[in-house]
């Protein structure tokens, strides 16, 4: 019975997915549609569109790679051999987890390789934002798979001699040790981990650091730490974020959006980020996060030792990693589900943080920082209305642009 309910679930997300990207295959046209006039000119909105097709093709084939992989999976019991290599080796049910878990995701990463070498130095060459060399791409890869290792690898040690040890009380004490690397995380991810992958410099003092101090303290924000990331190392494409907490929040500029923005532009953008955080919409989302993860916790507490689950995955007898892994893909509906919530909760947030500019900064120069940023990303202005609610956590430019030119609608003052 599990194994079918497996099976079903993995059947309905693919379906779910092709139907959402055939939909936005609807709203392609080969003509400067009247909503993207003054945004796009014809020849740049070819582009765009041609870029969205090729993505959607090949997005296309790899998704059904994969549906085709983990269906070979189950059918063949791919799972129960690899538990038993890892069996094999050692009896041990921590580093039969590790094992286990290591070769799915290194024969995962290996098989898809193919295809991220094809996007990276095929697709974002073709369309000029590949910057990536070959000596980044295999750095990336070997930095990923030793971050893995050493993070992912010894949370998951400690959550299941956790789980040896505890007993009942296991989702509270695990709630508690995921709760503090979350906000461990949050705060010093960017200057330990991000260093590992790009550089970070202080924004070099001048007008857009004096303008960018002006409207700080105009705010009432208490901002020490600006800086620039290297960006252009990979990509062309062009961004800005907020991350950390208290003393150790940062702003972060991606080096192409400084070369291609104007000062008040850069501003706000920037005001944009500090309105999540005067709005409290980091606390809050961190807050969901953690409350998320007790009560996931709490039900795999509940099932995890069920001898069913391992079966389902062809494994005689319960083993926690197995048990993990198919619980994990039984809950994927209900994640689905509290996804599209959560970027409801997101796309207000980013109307809210919006408004916070439009009243702080300059409403103009928003609208003109986020046309720059769509065109030069070359995203998609016209998704379907399902998709957008499904997936995205941001509105669209076009809903973005009428919230600013309308001001009256806007819900934060």
């Amino acid at each position: 019975m599990i194994f079918w309910i497996i099976i079903t679930v993995l059947t309905f997300d693919f379906i779910l997915e092709q139907t959402l990207g055939y939909l936005n295959t609807t709203r392609w046209s080969d003509t400067l549609p009247d909503e993207v006039k003054g945004i796009y000119d014809a020849e740049k909105y070819r582009k765009q569109q041609a870029y969205s097709r090729t993505n959607y093709r090949f997005g296309t084939l790899v998704s059904c790679y994969g549906f085709v992989i983990i269906m070979l999976m189950f059918a063949f019991c791919g799972f129960a051999v690899v538990n038993q290599w890892a069996e094999y080796i050692t009896q041990n049910p921590i580093w039969t987890a590790l094992l286990f878990f290591g070769i799915l995701l290194l024969a995962s990463d290996l098989l898809n390789m193919p295809f991220e070498l094809y996007d990276t130095f095929v697709i974002e060459e073709r369309f000029g934002f590949n910057r990536t060399t070959p000596r980044t791409f295999i750095l990336d890869k070997l930095k990923g798979w030793a971050l893995s290792a050493v993070i992912g690898g010894g949370l998951l040690a400690l959550l299941i001699w956790l789980y040896g040890k505890t007993g009942p009380m296991f989702w509270l004490i695990a709630w508690a040790t995921v709760t503090a690397f979350t906000l461990f995380m949050a705060m010093f991810y960017s200057s330990l981990i991000v260093p590992l992958f790009n550089r970070q410099t202080p924004l070099e003092d001048g007008p857009l650091k004096e303008a960018i101090r002006k409207f700080a303290d105009s705010v009432d924000f208490k901002l020490e730490n600006i800086f620039v990331i290297d960006g252009s190392k990979r990509s062309t494409k062009a961004n800005a974020y907020f991350t950390g907490l208290g003393r150790k929040k940062r702003i972060v500029l991606y080096d192409t959006l400084v070369q291609d923005m104007t000062v008040p532009e850069i501003v706000a953008v920037l005001a944009h980020e500090v309105g999540h955080y005067k709005r409290h919409h980091i606390r809050r989302s961190l807050l969901l996060e953690i409350l998320q993860t007790g009560v996931i916790l709490y039900i795999f507490s509940l099932v995890v030792g069920a001898p069913e689950l391992s079966s389902a995955l062809g494994i005689a007898h319960p083993v926690f990693h197995a048990g993990m892994l198919a619980f994990g893909i039984l809950f994927s509906p209900v994640s689905t589900l509290t996804g599209i919530v959560m970027n409801i909760f997101s796309r207000r947030n980013e109307y809210e943080a919006d408004a916070f500019a439009v009243s702080h900064a300059d409403g103009a120069a928003l609208a003109s920082a986020l046309i720059k940023l769509s065109v030069k990303n070359l995203s998609n202005l016209r998704p379907h209305p399902a998709c957008v609610f499904v997936y995205f956590s941001h509105p669209t430019l076009l809903q973005r642009l009428h919230r600013i030119n309308n001001p009256t609608k806007n819900t934060a003052k």
